[in-house]
């Protein structure tokens, strides 16, 4: 099972890995528990990261996506995983797909040959709004929760065509119940595994 969850702020896919993560006993991975624990670790890449982190930069690509190679390639990873925050960018998705579906000698898999899926949690923005405003974070309000939103869509919007392209896209209607979507991932992700 390699699941890579994308939604917009409050579709509720950190809270989706997390309860399937569980449940499928595999690890729900978010970019920044990797970098976390790769400066914890004093790996070389989690030294290079915390450098531009301590600078208050963006870590670059190509940092990032050889971070996340390195965690891909550890042992608890190996009977799959819930990806939470990355890929963020086509290329970044381009980098993995390649990164997870070549095989040793036998070229690249693409598509639906791919074990990868990515799935799309769908939720229209007035309800992301509603629900985003009722966690009462003090940095929410209605103006800040839209830009984050439309910046969401300028940069979701080719990576759902990106997977959507190779057959790997599982878009699930998130504006229900949580026990509902659960329910949903479960049935339509269990014949894809």
């Amino acid at each position: 099972m390699q699941l890579i969850f994308m939604g917009p702020p409050g579709a509720g896919k950190g809270t989706q890995a997390q309860l399937l993560a569980a449940l499928w006993k595999i690890p729900h991975i978010s970019t920044g528990d990797i970098l976390r624990a790769c400066v914890v670790a004093k790996t070389p890449l989690g030294e290079k990261a915390k450098a531009y982190m301590d600078a208050g930069e963006l870590v670059p690509d190509g940092l990032l996506m050889d971070i996340v190679q390195e965690r891909m390639n550890q042992p608890d990873a190996k009977a799959g995983w819930i990806l939470d925050g990355f890929p963020r960018t086509v290329p970044q998705a381009a980098f993995f797909d390649t990164l997870l579906c070549d095989v040793p000698g036998g070229g690249p898999k693409s598509g639906k040959d791919c074990a990868l899926r990515a799935v799309n949690l769908d939720v229209p923005d007035n309800i992301l709004v509603t629900r985003l405003l009722s966690r009462g974070r003090q940095d929410d309000n209605e103006q800040t929760i839209r830009r984050r939103l439309q910046v969401y869509r300028e940069q979701t919007e080719p990576l759902i065509e990106f997977y959507r392209d190779r057959e790997q896209l599982v878009a699930v209607d998130g504006d229900r119940s949580m026990q509902e979507v659960t329910a949903q991932l479960q049935q339509v992700l269990s014949g894809n595994s």
